[in-house]
C-alpha cells in the first residue's frame, strides 16, 4: 500500500499531484494522509485536487492559492466580481455546473473562465472547443458554486413550464385539475419538480416547503436553519406537483386525507441526493416537505465544528474512553448527527469494530458496519441495537434514543465494556440527564454509565463579505451582558449582499455545552437532583454554557446577538 501511495503522490499520470506535495511540504497534510487520497483519486480516476476539495481536509481558500501558483494562474475574489451577462451567455448552464466553470469576462473577443481546478481534463477540453479564446482563473471551489447558482438558477425557466402546464390544464381555480403524471422529461410537472429541487441543492437548502395557499402554491427553502421564500405557483399546480413527488417517493397517489412518509435518490449537478418525503393534508390541500441528505458532502472533522480549544481538548479526551457513554443533545436540526460522526471519524480504528443504527443513515463510512432502521420489518433502534451487541463491537453509535428501551439497552451496553455514542431531544446538558430518567433509565445506571452529554445549537455566521460594525440595541446589550460576554468587544453584523442573498449571514458554526460528569454530579443524580441543581454545581466546576459560548463568537465578531437571542434564547 505505501509504494502506491507514494508512486502516487509523486506520479504525473496523476492530476493535481503537485498541489498535494506542496501542502504536505507546508504541514497541512500528513505523509499518510496524502497516501491515502492519492490513492483514491487514482482509483476513481479524477485529479488529486478534486479529492482534495470533498475532503474538507484542506481551507478552500489557501487550496485555491496553492493550486493558482502551482498552475501559475492568477486567484481571484469571486464575492467582489461581478460576472459580465455576454460572458454568461458563451457557456450553458448545464455544462457551466457539471465542470464547474464560470465565464466571468469578455473583451475584445477574449473570454476569462473562473475554475476551481484547472487540473480537470475536462476544463482542458472546453477550452479547445469554447466559441472565443480564453484564459483561465482560480476561484475557491465554495465561491465559484454559489456565484454559479446566481449566473444561472435552475428555476430561471419555471415561468415557461407553467405557462405549458396551465396550457394543458385549462381549468378555472375551484376545480380539480386533470394531472399529468407522464414520467417524462418533457412534462412541465416533472420540469418543475427536478428545478425546485436542483436549485435547493445549489441554496444549500436542508428541507423544501410546498405549501398550498387560498391562491397560490408557496415554495420555501430552509437556508442555514432559516426559512425563505423561494417560489410562488399557481394553486392549479399543487395537486400535480405533489402527486408527482409521492410517485417519485413509491407513496400511495389515491390517499390525501393521511400523512404518508417516503424517500427517494436523485442526482443533481452530478452528485446522488436523497430526499425524504412528508406529506400531510392542511385546509387548503396536501402539504409536502422534503429532506435533503446529500451523502457526497465532505465529513467535517472535530477541530472544524466550532468548539473552542478547551472544549474540544475535553470533548476528544471524552470520546478517547474505552467505554461509557456519550450524549449529545439538542433540538431537530441543531448539528448533533454532525457532531457523532466527527466523533467517528477521530475515534474510529482498523482494530476495532464500530456499529452504527441509524435512521436515516446519513453519511457512509466504508469502514464502518451501519444499519438503518426499517420499523415495517421490525428493525426499530431497541432491537437493532440488541442485534448489535451479538456482533462483538466496540463502539456503538445510536442515531437516537426515543424510547425506555432503547436508552436501557445503550446503558447496558455502556456498562459492559462498549464506548457508546448517542443524540438526544433536550435543551441543554443537564436536562439530558433528566430526560434519560423520565423514559425509565434508573438515576444510579445514568451516574455510572455516562461520562459526558454535549448540548448544542447552530448559529449563522455573519456574512464575510459585508460585514461591518454596529450598534446593538439596548435590549441585546443587556441580554449580552447578562450571559457573560466580554467587555471590550466591537460588534460586527452583515448589511446584506448579493453573497448572503441579503440576510447578512452565510454558513453556520455550532456552539457547544460540555458536561462532564464528575463524581460531584454523578452523587447528585443518585441524589435525584433537579437539572437546575445540577447545572448549577457543574458550573461551579468550570462548565460554560450555551449562552456564554454564544457570546464568545459574538465578541469575536463570528455571529452576532440577535442569532444568538434567536437559537439559544433560555429562561
Amino acid at each position: 500500500m505505501q509504494a502506491v501511495g507514494t508512486q502516487a503522490i509523486g506520479s504525473e499520470a496523476l492530476p493535481g499531484a503537485r498541489v498535494g506535495e506542496v501542502l504536505r511540504d507546508e504541514g497541512v497534510l500528513e505523509f499518510a494522509t496524502l497516501q491515502a487520497l492519492s490513492t483514491r483519486a487514482l482509483d476513481e480516476g479524477r485529479p488529486l485536487t478534486r479529492v482534495l476539495m470533498e475532503s474538507g481536509m484542506v481551507d478552500g481558500k489557501h487550496l485555491a492559492e496553492v493550486i493558482g501558483r502551482c498552475r501559475n494562474l492568477p486567484v481571484i475574489d469571486l464575492r467582489q466580481r461581478l460576472p459580465a451577462p455576454d460572458a454568461i451567455a458563451l457557456l450553458d448552464a448545464t455544462r457551466a455546473h457539471e465542470l464547474e466553470v464560470l465565464p466571468i469576462q469578455l473583451e475584445r473577443g477574449h473570454a476569462v473562465l473562473a475554475v476551481a481546478d484547472p487540473f480537470d481534463g475536462r476544463v482542458t477540453n472546453l477550452l479547445e472547443t469554447f466559441p472565443v479564446p480564453a484564459t483561465l482563473v482560480v476561484a475557491p471551489a465554495a465561491e465559484l458554486r454559489y456565484r454559479l447558482n446566481l449566473a444561472y438558477p435552475a428555476i430561471d425557466a419555471v415561468q415557461d413550464k407553467i405557462r405549458a402546464f396551465e396550457a394543458e390544464q385549462p381549468r378555472p381555480l375551484h376545480a380539480d385539475p386533470v394531472i399529468d403524471l407522464r414520467d417524462s422529461a418533457d412534462a412541465p410537472v416533472v420540469q418543475v419538480v427536478n428545478m425546485i429541487l436542483t436549485q435547493a441543492k445549489r441554496d444549500r437548502s436542508s428541507d423544501v416547503h410546498i405549501e398550498p395557499q387560498p391562491n397560490r402554491l408557496r415554495v420555501r427553502f430552509r437556508v442555514d436553519g432559516a426559512m425563505r421564500e423561494a417560489l410562488s405557483l399557481p394553486a392549479t399546480m399543487a395537486a400535480a406537483l405533489v402527486s408527482r413527488l409521492k410517485i417519485m417517493a413509491e407513496m400511495n397517489i389515491v390517499e390525501q386525507r393521511r400523512p404518508q412518509d417516503g424517500q427517494f435518490t436523485i442526482a443533481i449537478d452530478g452528485r446522488d441526493v436523497d430526499v425524504r418525503v412528508s406529506t400531510t393534508a392542511t385546509i387548503f390541500g396536501e402539504k409536502a416537505v422534503l429532506r435533503l441528505l446529500d451523502r457526497s458532502r465532505s465529513l467535517l472533522r472535530l477541530a472544524e465544528l466550532g468548539m473552542r480549544p478547551q472544549l474540544h481538548e475535553l470533548y476528544a479526551r471524552m470520546s478517547h474512553s474505552p467505554f461509557g457513554m456519550i450524549v449529545c443533545s439538542g433540538p431537530t436540526g441543531s448539528g448533533k448527527t454532525t457532531t457523532l460522526y466527527a466523533t467517528l471519524s477521530e475515534i474510529a480504528r482498523p482494530d476495532v469494530n464500530v456499529m452504527t443504527i441509524e435512521d436515516p443513515v446519513e453519511y457512509t463510512f466504508p469502514e464502518i458496519n451501519q444499519i438503518q432502521i426499517n420499523e415495517q420489518a421490525g428493525l426499530t433502534f431497541a432491537t437493532g441495537l440488541r442485534s448489535i451487541l451479538r456482533q462483538d463491537p466496540d463502539m456503538i453509535l445510536v442515531g437516537e434514543i426515543r424510547d425506555g428501551d432503547t436508552a436501557r439497552i445503550a446503558v447496558q451496553a455502556a456498562l459492559t465494556g462498549h464506548l457508546v455514542l448517542s443524540s438526544l431531544h433536550a435543551t441543554d446538558s443537564a436536562s439530558a440527564l433528566a430526560r434519560l430518567a423520565d423514559v425509565g433509565v434508573e438515576p444510579y445506571l445514568i451516574a455510572s454509565s455516562v461520562i459526558g452529554v454535549v448540548a448544542q445549537r447552530l448559529v449563522r455566521r455573519t456574512c464575510s463579505a459585508c460585514r461591518q460594525s454596529y450598534e446593538p440595541s439596548a435590549q441585546e446589550l443587556h441580554f449580552y451582558r447578562a450571559c457573560g460576554g466580554p467587555a471590550d468587544a466591537v460588534f460586527l453584523h452583515g448589511a446584506g449582499c448579493e453573497y448572503c442573498a441579503n440576510t447578512g449571514y452565510r454558513d453556520r458554526i455550532g456552539v457547544y455545552e460540555i458536561l462532564l460528569v464528575s463524581d460531584q454530579v454523578r452523587a447528585m443524580l443518585q441524589a435525584e437532583a433537579t437539572p437546575r441543581q445540577i447545572r448549577a454545581a457543574a458550573q461551579q466546576e468550570g462548565l460554560s454554557t450555551l449562552q456564554r459560548e454564544g457570546m464568545a463568537l459574538v465578541a469575536a465578531g463570528v455571529t452576532t446577538i440577535a442569532e444568538i437571542v434567536r437559537s439559544i434564547y433560555v429562561l
